[in-house]
Parts: C-alpha cells; sequence; structure tokens
C-alpha cells in the first residue's frame, strides 16, 4: 500500500475520511492490519504529505491513533495531549491540518480509565498540570449522576468514562466555539468533526452518535 497522493486525498470526502478510520480500526481489533511498507511510504512521502484525517487523542502510551486505526505513514495528522483538551496551539495546529494540508475530518478520541479524567474527577493539582485538568473540571461537573460525593471519583470507574465520553462531546463544542475557521469549514460540507471513545480492554473504537 502506497502513500496517499494528492489526487487521493482530494477524491476522499468528509463521510469516507470517517469510514476509513472506522474500517481501520476493524482491521486493528481483528489482528489483520493492512499491507504496507512503512519504508516505501516514507519515500513517497519525502516530498509531500496529503493525510485524509486530524486526529485529537490523550498521550496515553495505550491509544496511538496510528496504531489503533490501522494508519500508515502520511495518513493523519495525530494531535496528543493529556485528556484531548483544546487550547490555542491545539486549535492552530487543527486549522493548519485541515484549512491548510487538506484533512476531511477531526476526530475527537477519548478512552476509558483515562488518567487525565481521573486527576479532573479527584481534583488533583501539581503545577502545570493543575491547569491542564482545570479544562476537563466542565465535563465532572456536567455528569449528574451519581450525586454521592464518595461515588463521584477516579475509583468509579464507570464514572470516570462518562466523564471521558463527556469530555470528548465538550471538546468538540469547544472546537466549535473557539475556531471559526473550523466551524464554518463543517458548516461548508468541507471537514466532519466527530467524536469516538477508545476501549483500552478491547482495543474497539466507539464511535458517538452526534
Amino acid at each position: 500500500m502506497r502513500a496517499l497522493t494528492k489526487e487521493d486525498q482530494a477524491n476522499i470526502s468528509p463521510s469516507a475520511a470517517l469510514a476509513l478510520l472506522k474500517n481501520g480500526n476493524d482491521r486493528f481489533v481483528k489482528n489483520l492490519q493492512a499491507d504496507r511498507n512503512l519504508l516505501e511510504q516514507v519515500r513517497d512521502t519525502s516530498t509531500g504529505q496529503y493525510p485524509y484525517a486530524t486526529i485529537l487523542s490523550c498521550i496515553d502510551s495505550r491509544v496511538s491513533a496510528e496504531l489503533v486505526f490501522d494508519q500508515g505513514v502520511g495518513d493523519i495528522f495525530s494531535v496528543r495531549v493529556a485528556g484531548n483538551i483544546v487550547n490555542d496551539d491545539l486549535l492552530g495546529s487543527m486549522e493548519f491540518a485541515c484549512k491548510l494540508a487538506g484533512t476531511k475530518v477531526i476526530l475527537v478520541l477519548g478512552h476509558t480509565s483515562c488518567g487525565a479524567v481521573k486527576g479532573a474527577c479527584d481534583d488533583a493539582r501539581m503545577g502545570n498540570l493543575t491547569g491542564l485538568l482545570s479544562k476537563i473540571k466542565p465535563a465532572v461537573q456536567a455528569v449528574s449522576k451519581p450525586e454521592d460525593p464518595l461515588e463521584r471519583t477516579s475509583q468509579n470507574l464507570s464514572f470516570v468514562d462518562q466523564v471521558a465520553e463527556t469530555n470528548v462531546r465538550l471538546t468538540m463544542d469547544n472546537i466549535r466555539k473557539q475556531s471559526p475557521v473550523l466551524r464554518m469549514m463543517e458548516e461548508d460540507g468541507e471537514i466532519i468533526i466527530s467524536g469516538a471513545m477508545y476501549d483500552i480492554a478491547s482495543g474497539k473504537v466507539r464511535f458517538l452518535d452526534l
């Protein structure tokens, strides 16, 4: 499998780009990765890159977007930060990826048992991490159940995963609110902004109903 060309990228619609990610995860879960020569793709992309997707995911070592979606060199932009939140720098990176480099989908990818989400649930405080976790706190507050404070901690994995999914949705909202460039591209049908949750136990990505 060769790397994507400019023509390949141009012919991929936003909905087709999302389907490519879904198909890639299906291959990953079934351990049927596509046959590709990565060094050949390195050579193919030495003079240019034409990725079709931008994936905003957590830094968690178990959630490498290239692996879980079975992608090769030059296929995706991988944007990673603890808790898959956004700030000005990350939004600028995604604006570059979509508006200038031509990707057709932004996927916000959360995951189960997220350490950053656990930290936000427990109100953890440490150096610069405190500010980062503050961006996840709205998701903690948005999950109303359970009401018992003793059940709203990192020890309750069901609660943690509810917060993680809510955080994905809020991050998508923040992309639209904080980036007029990306919002207009979505409104014009140039890109899709979508969300998903990765299960660290099964390797399966569940795409959210939006």
